[in-house]
């Protein structure tokens, strides 16, 4: 599931959008979760998962640019479209990493062009992403995001750099085909990703967010090996 969100101080445009947005997913046969907003304080104050927000820059209050930058301050990492009145503030889109922008009056075809690249981006980094599922919901994680990953009890927690924990039911075994190579088996319960180890000592792992993972006596031995083919690669 893809989690949409539109944040529009003006009902009538953000519902324009709604139906371009149902419109498209149906016919990719994608199932989407879709939320609106009409501030960019009520969008703040939404803890969910966004994988995709259209967001007016041009609103009551605060406006929409100032509220991408709280937003990217506060982690979020979603593909991020701007709607707007006027092409020139779209120059100031570039610090807050958008990924394309949307003038008004918006027509069907000028909606379609967008998301049909940005679609075909979301498709190509699943590569580089992990989409976690949880229930009938899911949200796209970028795998370098991943500090190391835990299992208790059969569920799986996922510790991001943002220090944000994920967690949902899958077996790590499983989990383990979906990462690539710099990604190490310490432990029967851990996973760590190489890109974010700061250093090892008498079975424990240190991280770059702080933490320490244990490591197993039978993979100590594994793991110099592994961290030495790694550096090599870079």
């Amino acid at each position: 599931m893809i989690r949409i969100a539109i944040c529009d101080d003006e009902k009538h445009m953000s519902d324009h959008i709604k139906a371009f947005v149902y419109d498209f997913f149906h016919k990719k046969n994608r199932e989407i979760h879709l939320r609106t907003f009409l501030s960019g304080e009520e969008l703040l104050h939404y803890n969910g998962q966004i994988d995709i927000l259209f967001l007016d820059i041009q609103m009551k209050g605060m406006d929409g640019m100032e509220t991408a930058r709280k937003l990217r301050a506060d982690q979020f990492r979603g593909f991020l479209i701007f709607i707007t009145v006027l092409k020139e503030m779209v120059f100031q889109s570039f610090e807050v990493q958008a990924y394309d922008y949307l003038v008004k009056p918006i027509d069907k075809k000028q909606f379609e062009r967008t998301m049909e690249r940005l679609y075909a981006s979301m498709q190509n980094a699943s590569e580089d992403s992990l989409l976690v599922q949880k229930g009938y919901e899911g949200c796209i994680i970028p795998k370098d995001a991943i500090v190391f990953c835990e299992i208790i009890d059969r569920k799986i927690y996922l510790n991001l750099t943002s220090g944000e924990v994920v967690d949902y039911y899958e077996r790590l075994e499983h989990l383990e085909t979906k990462l690539d190579s710099h990604f190490f088996r310490c432990h029967r319960s851990y996973l760590i990703n190489l890109k974010h180890l700061k250093g090892y000592k008498n079975g424990t792992a240190y991280m770059d967010d702080g933490k320490e993972v244990p490591v197993s006596r039978l993979r100590s031995r594994e793991l110099s090996d592994v961290v030495l083919q790694y550096m090599k690669n870079l």
